[in-house]
């Protein structure tokens, strides 16, 4: 069996092992320590200065730690680990020029956007507030650094497709910072304006009749397979932009069975169901919002009532609906019938018409309407689901006296 390779473990500093390495190897002479014996107190000095005060002794200690740390930090960077070219970049240059190059590093880290929310954007420069996230990160490893960068950095080109994305819809930066929406949805909803043929961001309005267009042309039918959406990305992409681009895309295509599915109101999926809040872009205009959802709700409301408003017409829709049956708010007497069967086979889904008054009915009588339905199922839904031997006619004399029935 061939010997198993053992890996010491060194703690020191990278600034500790590229100084002994230096010396040890002649790269680093007398002269050039001395400086540096010369240099590092004042540089103490500086950076407690500039993190809290010089006159105390704690201070002052971590101040020594975070110089040794920023020194370490900048020369495994530049170096990738090299301890030759540390060395060599110690003997070259000053101490407190090494210490500046870990704390710019750091400075430009922090100064990268956290997130790719357009409302919480940095600029890209680091002011005086982020002096205490500063202090922090002079004492954190190179490792630690790579990993928050490789995070800030992703956010950074989701932010930049994002705008490259809008641009060619004709929304620029400013428009995205103001509406203050996630990179992530303003890309994903350029791939449904793409897939819908369209050539400018939507408004609401608009994006609802996307939905409505993709549901049409692309939902599932029970007697053929559905056909896959067109997803494409724009030829002329940037090539940086390409992965997270298509990281996206691939959200939006694990999102279309629910956006194709045609039992879900296109504004309750949307704007009400909390996988899918934030998770789209469009155009705000609040009162065209609402004066579109206001209209898109009277046209569904006035189709289902016929126009009709009277307590009976209402009963007879809401009973329906409770049993997933047609809209009409009108019933023959063998229909009738059927309807009490099914009930006291399948029961009596009482929420559904509670849902619909809520989605659909003019919101200034919404109160009025469930209070109907409620008052109407405390006193009816016993009834209507018994079975003993008179229960059937007077289910169907209560439903004669609540309902429209003819025949």
């Amino acid at each position: 069996m061939p010997p198993q390779a053992v890996a010491l473990f060194d703690g020191r500093p990278f600034f500790e092992k590229a100084l002994q390495h230096g010396v040890r190897h002649g790269i680093i002479g007398p002269e050039k320590l001395a400086a540096m014996c010369q240099e590092a107190p004042k540089g103490m000095v500086q950076i407690a200065r500039y993190f809290g005060t010089e006159y105390l002794r704690p201070d002052l200690e971590r101040a020594r730690d975070r110089l040794i740390n920023l020194v370490s930090l900048y020369l495994e960077h530049s170096t990738g680990g090299d301890l030759d070219q540390a060395a060599q970049s110690l003997r070259d240059h000053s101490l407190l020029s090494r210490s500046k190059g870990g704390s710019d590093m750091l400075k430009a880290l922090i100064a990268m956007p956290q997130s790719s929310h357009f409302g919480m954007q940095a600029h890209g420069v680091f002011e005086n507030k982020h002096i205490p996230l500063l202090a922090k990160w002079s004492l954190r490893s190179l490792h630690e650094y790579h990993a928050e960068r490789t995070a800030r950095s992703h956010a950074t080109t989701l932010v930049e497709a994002a705008v490259w994305m809008a641009a060619q819809l004709g929304l620029d930066a400013d428009d995205l910072e103001d509406a203050g929406r996630d990179a992530e949805a303003v890309i994903r909803t350029a791939l449904l304006v793409r897939a819908c043929r369209r050539s400018t961001m939507p408004d609401w309005a608009t994006f609802e009749k996307m939905v409505v267009g993709l549901r049409k042309k692309y939902a599932p039918r029970a007697d053929d397979r559905a056909t896959p959406v067109p997803m494409s990305l724009p030829k002329d992409l940037p090539a940086s932009y390409r992965e997270v681009v298509q990281s996206v895309q691939a959200s939006v295509m694990q999102d279309m069975p629910r956006i194709l599915d045609a039992t879900l109101h296109v504004y309750k999926l949307f704007d009400q169901t909390p996988a899918f809040l934030g998770r789209y872009f469009w155009l705000e205009d609040t009162m065209a919002d609402l004066d579109h959802l206001e209209r898109s709700n009277s046209v569904l409301w006035e189709k289902a009532t016929e126009g009709h408003t009277d307590d009976s017409s209402l009963l007879t829709l809401f009973l329906r609906i409770a049993t997933h049956g047609k809209h009409t708010t009108l019933l023959t007497r063998k229909t009738a019938a059927s309807l009490l069967k099914k009930i006291r086979t399948s029961g009596l889904d009482t929420d559904l018409p509670r849902q619909f008054v809520l989605q659909h009915a003019p919101v200034q009588l919404q109160g009025d309407y469930l209070h109907l339905w409620n008052a109407f199922v405390e006193e009816a839904e016993p009834l209507l689901r018994s079975d003993r031997v008179q229960a059937t006619e007077d289910a169907l004399a209560l439903l004669h006296r609540e309902c429209n029935i003819v025949g």
